[in-house]
């Protein structure tokens, strides 16, 4: 961490301490409690699809939630270097495919107070992200409710919603549609922001971290690109994963056909955003050249679809940090991807120390 003057963002003339905020962090690593929960639900639901059940008890303690983290996300934390990271369930578990709404409905009430217990825990690295119970033919009501739920009860500061709750199938409505105009508004109204994460893939033609996420994040880009929805919602805010799947490396296609089709694609700027979910350093290197600076936030998804060391350079696939670090941003572009942004664009996160 290191000092900054603080006047360009408050307007005062104290200092406040940099700090590095990590805005895509999963609870990949939770307790074994937490699987065999689910577990049961799951096997509940297949013997009856019409099952509803009820939420019932989470048999984790806090010390077991401790030691999930202690060794793993803690860890690489202190190591890094980084302060706090922006922490939602895991999303392959998210799995709205599976069961019906009252299957959703519990187990993400479930993850979320799970996320809101860690976060009890360690206020100063954890900072809760919401977990929304989509379920496929389903109203998008219970998301509406449920992150009321998170953010006004529970201070949850953004959410991450599935485009294809059908898990690979995508045989619901694209998300200009009005199915989701509530949860749009709703957004709007508690000034938080989505992350547009899918969750697992039942399709066998899409594996689930690879094609599954990387088409996911092109196509949400493209259906408000072609759509020009987002001009309704002048609060609205999306974080695209991963880089933004394809569309830094084809961002010229994509300015392309909005020039050809009438579409604004400057518009998508105050609107969308992307974290530095790559994992090489050319990769961040074409980021940070061709998307504006104002629209990337710092992200590593640790502990998450990539977990090993690359041979090439002795380092983890994951620290993005280090291609922060290397890449050609000067040290004030690298703060504004580091923090200033994700402040920006995360209103309700309240971090840092002013002196």
């Amino acid at each position: 961490m290191g000092w900054t003057n603080c006047t360009q963002h408050c307007g005062q003339s104290c200092t406040v301490e940099a700090v590095i905020i990590d805005c895509h962090g999963h609870y990949t690593t939770t307790p074994p409690g937490v699987g065999a929960w689910r577990d049961a639900q799951v096997a509940a639901v297949e013997r009856d699809p019409a099952h509803v059940g009820e939420k019932g008890a989470l048999a984790v303690s806090d010390d077991e939630i401790r030691e999930s983290l202690e060794n793993a996300q803690l860890k690489f934390q202190r190591e890094r270097g980084a302060d706090l990271t922006i922490f939602s369930p895991r999303a392959s578990w998210m799995a709205h495919h599976v069961g019906n709404e009252h299957t959703s409905l519990f187990w993400s009430q479930h993850q979320n107070d799970l996320i809101r217990r860690v976060c009890d825990l360690y206020p100063t690295n954890f900072a809760p992200v919401c977990q929304l119970p989509q379920s496929p033919g389903v109203p998008i009501d219970s998301s509406v409710a449920e992150l009321e739920r998170c953010v006004n009860e529970m201070g949850f500061i953004g959410c991450n919603v599935n485009p294809d709750p059908s898990g690979g199938h995508w045989n619901g409505p694209p998300l200009w549609d009005r199915y989701w105009w509530p949860l749009w508004e709703k957004m709007c109204e508690l000034d938080v922001p989505a992350m547009i994460h899918v969750s697992a893939s039942c399709n066998e033609n899409f594996y689930t971290t690879g094609s599954h996420y990387l088409g996911a994040d092109t196509t949400a880009y493209m259906q408000a690109l072609s759509s020009g929805f987002m001009s309704d919602f002048p609060g609205l805010r999306w974080i695209i994963p991963h880089g933004g799947g394809a569309v830094p490396y084809h961002w010229g296609r994509f300015k392309g056909m909005a020039q050809d089709n009438g579409w604004d694609f400057d518009a998508l700027g105050d609107h969308i955003f992307y974290d530095t979910c790559v994992y090489h350093q050319r990769g961040i290197d074409l980021l940070v050249d061709v998307v504006p600076t104002e629209n990337i936030l710092f992200g590593s998804e640790m502990v998450g679809a990539v977990r090993g060391i690359d041979p090439d350079t002795g380092n983890y696939y994951d620290d993005t940090k280090i291609y922060i670090d290397r890449s050609s941003l000067d040290e004030a572009s690298k703060q504004q991807v580091l923090e200033h942004n994700i402040r920006r664009v995360y209103p309700r996160l309240a971090v840092g120390v002013e002196g």
